[in-house]
């Protein structure tokens, strides 16, 4: 998995953090320091921005009081760590970038951008457009009524009404949508999902999405749930899945959570598997649903991942846009995760830190450059 959270914790110094990673992956390191990487790994939490030397300290006292007999520690973490430490070394200095009192942004990043937000809008069968509240995090619908998900009303609605009702998010905008049988819709920035007032009385539950959305579908054996995109038709009975199929995407992405869901009606999908769609072919590989679905957990997370492809999603979530100073920049490739709550010069600072791109924000454009 990757590592899944914002910063990095400084052991003592960067480039000590770094000397000792490279060690772990070259399995150079003697007992403590290899228990000290893996003691760091497991207590970083999003609430603990920065370990501090101290905690540092005492946690190399606890590991020379604890540590087991290595010969007989047959912890794998090994794979655990390798697979973190591209995010590792990118995330590197961020605490010293942005949580030292009184830094300064870089020049280019004068005019920072704030992120996203719960917003959305919903379109009743009727015409009615409701902008829904963005101090809610998401609204439930029945067949006779509308609320936010902690209660509170917001509409009676006329029962047994099969017409479609459309939520949408605009850029810079996320959601959940409760449906009336019961399963949960996250929507991702600029994204809409089509479906009925009611389920009652249709052979399938079917709404039609474009964007991006993770679902967790109620169980009804006798009423599958599907999901209809460009190019692709998603059949469930009942399981937890994400679909990406936005328009400026050359392919529709469909990652299995738990359960089991049907691709065009010739490709089952098993857990922690993802279908690519080109629209031609369909291609099912094995992958890190941790990343598929950061997202939906309030996270961006890149593995091995072109900059083009991350700066769409920036784009959406921020509400900006992204111009190049050449086209070869876009192909570079990248790897971390950072909370998606984060200004717009964090996500990009730390991009940076690789010394493989620059980034300039004016207004609501971001240049990338080299």
């Amino acid at each position: 998995m990757l590592l899944n959270r914002p910063t990095i914790s400084m052991m003592t110094s960067n480039n000590e953090t770094k000397d000792l990673l490279i060690k772990y992956l070259k399995g150079e390191c003697n007992p403590t320091e290899q228990a000290l990487i893996e003691s760091w790994y497991l207590q970083f939490n999003e609430h603990e921005i920065a370990l501090s030397v101290k905690r540092i300290e005492d946690i190399k006292h606890e590991i020379s009081k604890e540590l087991p007999d290595p010969k007989i520690r047959k912890i794998n973490w090994l794979y655990k760590i390798s697979a973190a430490v591209a995010a590792v070394m990118i995330l590197v200095g961020i605490a010293t970038l942005f949580l030292t009192k009184g830094d300064k942004l870089p020049q280019g990043y004068a005019n920072d951008i704030n992120p996203g937000t719960n917003r959305a809008t919903l379109t009743l069968t009727d015409g009615t457009t409701i902008v829904l509240s963005n101090a809610k995090t998401g609204v439930v619908v029945t067949a006779n009524e509308l609320t936010y998900n902690d209660g509170s009303q917001i509409k009676n609605l006329n029962a047994n009404n099969k017409d479609l009702q459309t939520a949408a998010t605009p850029c810079g905008g996320q959601y959940q949508i409760t449906l009336p049988d019961g399963t949960k819709v996250w929507l991702n920035a600029a994204s809409t999902l089509k479906f009925p007032q009611t389920f009652s009385g249709l052979v399938n539950r079917k709404v039609e999405l474009s964007g991006e959305a993770y679902f967790e579908v109620t169980k009804d054996n006798g009423h599958p749930f599907v999901v209809e995109s460009n190019k692709q038709t998603v059949k469930v009975l009942g399981t937890q899945f994400n679909i990406n199929s936005y328009s400026d995407e050359p392919n529709i992405k469909t990652t299995l959570i738990e359960g089991s869901v049907n691709v065009n009606n010739n490709t089952t999908l098993k857990p922690d598997q993802q279908s690519i769609n080109s629209g031609g072919t369909i291609i099912v590989k094995e992958v890190d649903t941790d990343s598929a679905i950061a997202w939906k957990n309030g996270e961006f997370a890149f593995s091995n991942e072109p900059l083009k492809s991350i700066m769409k999603k920036i784009a959406r979530w921020y509400d900006v846009e992204v111009i190049y100073q050449n086209d070869e920049i876009g192909k570079k490739s990248f790897g971390g995760s950072i909370s998606r709550f984060k200004k717009v010069s964090q996500i990009l600072c730390m991009l940076e830190l690789t010394g493989k791109v620059k980034f300039k924000i004016e207004g609501r454009r971001i240049t990338v450059m080299e």
